[in-house]
């Protein structure tokens, strides 16, 4: 259960809750590394804390506080009768928990949408449920002004203004850890509602607009859909939602059953709902970042090289694999800020040693800089799995990850300041 330095690997070792062996990474050989970068812990139990996905901020623009999630149990599935705390540590001040409020509306892998609202320095919103139905609320956490929409949100544009959304209750009857329980799906026998789908919400009014339903996306043709059995009968969802990096277009995946699976298209469109475009139709697509307003990174299947991480130009077929040697997995990648985008922040799912490697790749000189190398026991799978999801600070000098190498998962900050300089 090594993560750092040599005296910390030695230090969990004597206290004999390590169970890993050393050299059982195949990153490592059989030397401890001495060269990791600095790790803290900032949550501890006997509760849980995690933040969960890896696109949305979780450091307040002082990098002084950290969001997150805090629960009472592990290894189950939540009910719509289970609630979560909502809170944020204190960096500067002995990493103080600070509770924020609390929520019947969350997943394993997402939580609950916790998140600072771009442009507004003091406020963080996140998604709960009300009676019959989702709502999100918005809080000052230096004034304590509470504010509730009546819909949820899933991502909020750059100008936090807006946010887009999608069908939590569906989304959670196709995909639990990713929507929420309490509420059912009330179209669950239909294949493509034409009522549900994207909307955009004002951050400002609570007011809410159809984009696209999943009947108006059925209905858009792309190359290969007799091949990954698209059908009207297909049971069809939106996942994954992600304001580009000026707010002029959103990227999103359609979803739809095959057999006990699914099949996977990408798609782009502008926040009115005009001009959808099928980005990647091959069937495959996963995680994804934008790079810039019209430059998409997702891993992803592609003829040219099979399955790599890829870098997409909106409204064209230019398609360029990155890292092609180096980022061999699938992971969750986003562009370290402040590093003129020359810096990938990425991780892997657990390997054969059920080690997760959460790490730096640096485009220019196709560099590899590892993080650490962190346990993550068997029980931790499926639907409440512990991905790392490596999220940065806004300065990029520090990185949080998930983890539960040592009391169930917790909050831990990797100083990398000194590996992008």
């Amino acid at each position: 259960m090594y993560h750092s330095s040599r005296r910390d690997f030695l230090r969990y070792s004597a206290a004999g809750v390590s169970s890993l062996a050393i050299g059982a990474s195949p990153l490592l050989g059989n030397e401890v590394p001495s060269d990791l970068p600095p790790v803290r812990r900032i949550t501890t139990g006997p509760k849980h804390h995690w933040f969960g996905y890896y696109d949305k901020w979780q450091f307040s623009e002082d990098n002084r506080f950290v969001l997150s999630n805090q629960v009472d149990f592990e290894h189950r599935s939540p009910t719509g009768d289970d609630a979560i705390k909502v809170g944020m540590v204190d960096t500067d001040n002995g990493d103080k928990w600070i509770e924020l409020g609390e929520t019947n509306a969350w997943g394993w892998q997402q939580g609950c949408m916790l998140q600072w609202v771009p442009n507004r320095p003091h406020e963080v919103i996140w998604n709960d449920r009300e009676g019959d139905r989702f709502v999100s609320h918005i809080l000052n956490v230096e004034t304590n002004e509470k504010r509730t929409l009546p819909y949820p949100i899933y991502n909020v544009s750059p100008d936090g203004k807006y946010a887009v959304t999608t069908d939590f209750a569906r989304l959670n009857d196709r995909r639990p850890g990713y929507g929420y329980a309490g509420l059912p799906d009330k179209n669950k026998a239909v294949g493509a509602p034409e009522d549900t789908g994207l909307w955009i919400v004002d951050l400002d009014t609570g007011e809410r607009k159809l984009i696209m339903s999943l009947a108006q996306a059925v209905e858009v043709p792309f190359e290969g859909s007799e091949r990954l059995g698209f059908t009207d009968d297909s049971l069809h969802w939106f996942n994954h939602l992600l304001f580009n990096t000026d707010g002029t277009r959103i990227w999103f995946l359609q979803r739809w059953t095959i057999g006990r699976g699914w099949a996977t298209r990408a798609f782009t469109i502008n926040p009115d709902g005009t001009d959808p475009y099928v980005l990647d139709p091959y069937g495959q697509t996963s995680h994804f970042i934008w790079r810039d307003p019209e430059h998409v990174m997702a891993w992803a299947w592609h003829p040219s090289s099979g399955h790599k991480f890829y870098l997409y130009k909106d409204h064209t077929n230019e398609v360029h694999p990155v890292g092609r040697e180096v980022m061999t997995h699938n992971g969750h990648n986003t562009y370290l800020p402040m590093s003129d985008n020359e810096w990938v922040l990425n991780d892997t799912y657990p390997d054969s040693s059920r080690l997760q490697h959460p790490y730096l790749y640096h485009i220019p000189t196709n560099r590899k800089v590892p993080l650490g190398h962190f346990l993550s026991p068997s029980e931790y799978k499926g639907e409440w799995r512990c991905d790392t999801h490596p999220r940065a600070s806004r300065d990029g000098r520090t990185v949080c990850i998930d983890s539960p190498h040592e009391m169930g998962r917790q909050l831990y900050l990797i100083d990398v300041g000194e590996i992008v300089g």
